[in-house]
């Protein structure tokens, strides 16, 4: 069940997001893999070694999680990345420790050389300080692994498969495949590599994984959303052996990634809404538009304003533009400079820029910063502005020009 994620990025990008819900510890690592640090962290190695992401990324790999006499188990598990199990005890946040089997698998660059790599945990044994074996709860009890894997397979929303070397279904369970309109068990004997045909795209998960490389992907099926996590298995020599799956059934995540992204973009459109009427830009006669400004003016607003109030000179081939600042508290260094080159490609565009209604503290701001507003013409008040403007097109014949006293 695959999407339409890249091969290189998607395999350890966003591991502290994608693997949350994975029914493993999960953690990625860069840097130098013989000593890596942590890059990822799932939610289930937060849970069992007690650590958030936001403690551990960053920090060494060995040093945060090897035990007492975990140190050099942990070396051998770094320069191993056929994949195979190493048993090593492993610290917890509140000290205590635990026994973890753990497997590397790289991810390679383009030039294939690991890169990255995830270490994926099984918790095996119980707390090392209260002196149980590491083995003694499955050799106590030899069918646990069977029961707990059974009750995962009928409860959680998850397929997991096993294929042999050439992608054939050897093992194929879980509750996850109502979703996905199959039975338990129907795909056994089917070739995966056979039922994607010659969707290369949708297929080199798998690919990956039976050539020795983890992968993680997305893809939507059956009008669900899932979440697939690729390993490869090893034989005795370490050589690539077939390959697991498991996938998850994302849908509800996936949802609300939706409605969020939708309520941002809504909030996004509201703000802009917001923003346009804080500036309207109105055409107070004919060939004049004002633009009243009110509140704290900052770049970003007028950034905008000036986009608007120059389109609105174009279309409607005004004479003079007004920027009204009788409302605006305060003005910095910035936003008088804005206000300076609005002026300047308002003119470009043949017409004349206005300034009215600075209030005395803004005034003083402007001296105190320096601002040079010998170049533009300013006055009192709107009133007065819409006075100036009517008197010039009268003396020039303008249409629109009439006689104000």
């Amino acid at each position: 069940m695959m999407g339409d994620e890249k091969p290189v990025e998607a395999a350890g990008a966003g591991l502290s997001v994608h693997g949350e819900a994975a029914p493993l510890a999960l953690i990625e690592a860069s840097g130098d893999l013989r000593d890596p640090v942590i890059a990822g962290w799932s939610e289930g190695a937060e849970r069992l070694f007690g650590y958030t992401a936001e403690e551990v990324l960053g920090r060494s790999l060995r040093d945060t999680l090897s035990g007492r006499g975990g140190r050099e188990d942990f070396r051998r598990l770094a320069e191993d990345v056929s994949g195979a199990s190493h048993r090593c005890e492993s610290a917890r946040k509140d000290g205590s420790e635990v026994v973890v089997a753990w497997a590397q698998h790289p991810l390679r660059d383009g030039s294939g050389r690991p890169a990255r790599a995830i270490y994926v945990g099984r918790y095996v044994g119980r707390d090392v300080e209260q002196g149980t074996s590491a083995r003694a709860p499955a050799e106590a009890e030899p069918g646990v692994a069977q029961q707990l894997l059974r009750a995962i397979l009928d409860h959680l929303p998850i397929v997991v498969c096993k294929y042999d070397r050439e992608g054939v279904f050897t093992f194929h369970d879980g509750k996850g495949t109502e979703a996905a309109g199959v039975e338990p068990g129907q795909l056994l004997g089917a070739n995966i590599l056979e039922l994607y045909g010659s969707d290369m795209e949708a297929s080199w998960g798998m690919r990956r994984a039976l050539a020795g490389e983890a992968a993680r992907d997305v893809s939507d099926v059956q009008g669900a959303s899932w979440e697939t996590w690729y390993l490869p298995m090893r034989d005795a020599r370490g050589e690539p052996d077939g390959a697991i799956s498991i996938t998850l059934n994302a849908s509800e995540a996936r949802q609300k990634e939706i409605e969020l992204r939708a309520k941002l973009q809504l909030i996004e459109k509201q703000q802009k809404v917001i923003r346009d009427l804080s500036t309207p830009i109105i055409e107070v006669w004919d060939k004049v538009l004002t633009l009243p400004m009110v509140g704290v003016v900052d770049s970003l607003r007028l950034s905008e304003v000036m986009d608007n109030l120059l389109s609105a000179i174009v279309s409607k081939d005004a004479r003079y533009a007004i920027l009204d600042l009788t409302g605006v508290d305060a003005v910095d260094t910035q936003t008088a400079r804005h206000i300076i080159e609005m002026i300047d490609a308002i003119r470009l565009l043949g017409a004349e820029g206005i300034v009215t209604g600075i209030r005395s503290n803004v005034a003083q701001t402007m001296i105190t910063l320096g601002v040079d507003l010998s170049g533009v013409t300013t006055v009192g008040n709107l009133r007065a502005g819409l006075k100036l403007c009517m008197r010039r097109m009268a003396a020039t014949g303008e249409a629109g020009g009439a006689p104000v006293k």
